[in-house]
């Protein structure tokens, strides 16, 4: 893969004072379900809605005409650039730019700690010949920097122009996340008492509240993607996101846990309501551990809650679904397509198309429209995940699932928002139908061996079954399975699928791009359970 970084300090920073082994990782103390299960996003059948505290997206083209023309560069000048990739001999060329700025507010303890904003600019342009990839990026978006860029990203070819790029045409795109006023408008004055008020209905939840972390970020990030196939498309992505911390003491015991809360949405995300319950559940999931005995060891049936635990169906199966992996024969599920790997009631959809879920997008990372695709359908896997380079290796189109962390990488395959769909059981049900098991309630992280499906998943904390009931609280466990073979297992779907609301990120290829997920109550037979230190 070729690779090159060019910039000059002038022209960004001219700009920048004017414009003021794969895993998933939560936040440190993000949640699951509870007793009260108020954190997931409950889809009716069949559209599923917003997040708590959201309004509805509105149909219509997600960003102003033309955004990045005020950095100079204009259909023109991508024409060119992309003319300069394809000089070598290239079969595609294709230009990413990308605007992103962050905001960040932290307050422990009362005190503000970390207040800060960072501004992403640049350009990643990608040259394929065959099956190979030559990459390169530049923060200078100066006709000279992207001409150098395309030029080194060509050298994946070695012969004469001979693809013609075909005349660019702007392509509309349908918004699931527009927002009325970005965040790069709304001020630290506005965010402040939100963090604040939400320390407060921590401390006030309990006396045995000992410390208390408030974090608030926002996001507003452009894109835009032109190619040699004529492409040009446009793209605004917001982000909201906020976590709690606690730490509560009692009679010398100390534990620690929290909650979180995030969307592509702007500031009416941080409604009062979604204020109170991130800060009470933040409090309550740490008083449940005073509690909590260690996890049982050994092989158990193992009762997955709704939300939260999708994780385990992100990366035990999701990743193992993602094309490139089957394209190189890495993933246990290569050659596999129309074959059955579990159970009929099994339905695993991912998706991008999920208003304002974490995980949606309006389009890829390459230009293609988000879309809904069904990878497990009735057992049955029946497609993997796929961008551009994997759709033409299998002879099929792309689900738009080309994604990438920023300009600085190249896109490759990646889930979006995945999860089961209802199965036909009540969740009381499943529960009464377990002798002696595990109710998986709160996972912290996991990650996954690709070739195999390995996992191993830490669960803060979740409830023994005991005679088809929930009883004692239990704590610090490992999972420990096989993806394939956990979902062979999976003979009890639940009737309740919902979101998990908080902030997730999947990391791959050193990328990490948001990611959402979710689960019914669902079944699964023995997985092998360890203590902390397994």
């Amino acid at each position: 893969m070729a690779s090159g970084a060019m910039s000059t300090s002038m022209r960004r920073r001219e700009f920048l004072e004017g414009a003021g082994t794969a895993l998933v990782t939560l936040p440190a103390w993000a949640a699951g379900c509870g007793a009260a299960q108020s954190d997931l996003i409950r889809p009716p059948p069949p559209a599923v809605p917003p997040a708590p505290g959201t309004s509805a997206p509105r149909a219509q083209p997600a960003v102003r005409p033309a955004y990045f023309e005020r950095f100079g560069v204009d259909q023109a000048l991508l024409a060119r650039t992309i003319e300069k990739g394809l000089g070598r001999g290239g079969d595609y060329c294709e230009v990413f730019l990308q605007h992103r700025v962050n905001h960040w507010l932290g307050l422990e303890d009362g005190e503000v700690n970390r207040a800060y904003a960072d501004v992403g600019l640049g350009a990643g342009i990608r040259v394929l010949k065959g099956d190979a990839t030559g990459f390169a990026y530049t923060e200078d978006l100066g006709e000279a920097e992207l001409s150098r860029a395309a030029q080194t990203a060509a050298t994946v070819a070695d012969g004469a122009s001979a693809a013609r790029p075909a005349p660019l045409a702007a392509a509309e795109v349908k918004s699931a996340y527009r927002v009325e006023v970005p965040w790069t408008e709304i001020g630290i004055d506005r965010k402040l008492p939100l963090v604040q008020e939400t320390e407060r209905l921590c401390r006030a939840r309990d006396q045995r509240v000992v410390k208390t972390t408030i974090y608030l970020g926002d996001e507003t990030t452009h894109i835009l993607v032109a190619s040699s196939a004529g492409l040009l498309v446009e793209d605004e992505q917001p982000m909201a996101d906020l976590q709690a911390l606690c730490v509560a003491a009692s009679k010398g015991q100390t534990e620690m846990s929290g909650q979180s809360a995030s969307a592509r949405d702007g500031l009416g995300f941080f409604a009062p309501d979604l204020l109170r319950r991130v800060a009470h559940e933040a409090v309550d999931f740490t008083l449940l551990l005073f509690d909590a005995a260690p996890a049982p060891v050994g092989e158990l049936p193992v009762v997955l809650a709704t939300g939260i635990t999708g994780i385990l169906l992100h990366e035990a199966i999701g990743h193992g679904m993602e094309a490139d992996f089957n394209r190189k024969g890495i993933s246990i599920y290569s050659n596999r397509i129309g074959q059955r790997i579990a159970a009929e009631q099994v339905t695993i959809v991912d998706d991008g198309t999920n208003p304002r879920l974490r995980g949606s997008i309006n389009v890829d990372d390459e230009g293609t429209p988000a879309e809904r695709t069904v990878l497990v359908d009735k057992g049955i896997l029946r497609s993997y995940l796929h961008d551009r380079i994997s759709a033409r290796h299998f002879g099929v189109a792309s689900t738009g699932s080309g994604r990438r962390e920023s300009y600085r990488f190249p896109p490759v395959p990646r889930m979006r928002n995945t999860y089961m769909l209802d199965g036909p059981h009540p969740p009381e049900e499943i529960i009464a139908s377990v002798k002696r098991g595990l109710y998986a309630e709160k996972f912290w992280n996991g990650q996954v061996n690709i070739g195999g499906g390995d996992f191993t998943f830490y669960l803060k904390h979740g409830r023994l079954i005991e005679d088809g009931k929930l009883t004692r609280v239990v704590k610090d466990a490992n999972l420990i399975g096989n993806g394939p073979k956990v979902l062979d297992r999976v003979d009890m779907v639940g009737n309740d699928m919902a979101f998990f609301s908080g902030g997730g990120a999947c990391g791959k290829d050193g990328q990490r791009v948001p990611v959402g997920f979710g689960l019914p109550t669902v079944r699964a037979g023995a997985i092998s359970i360890g203590g902390r230190a397994a």
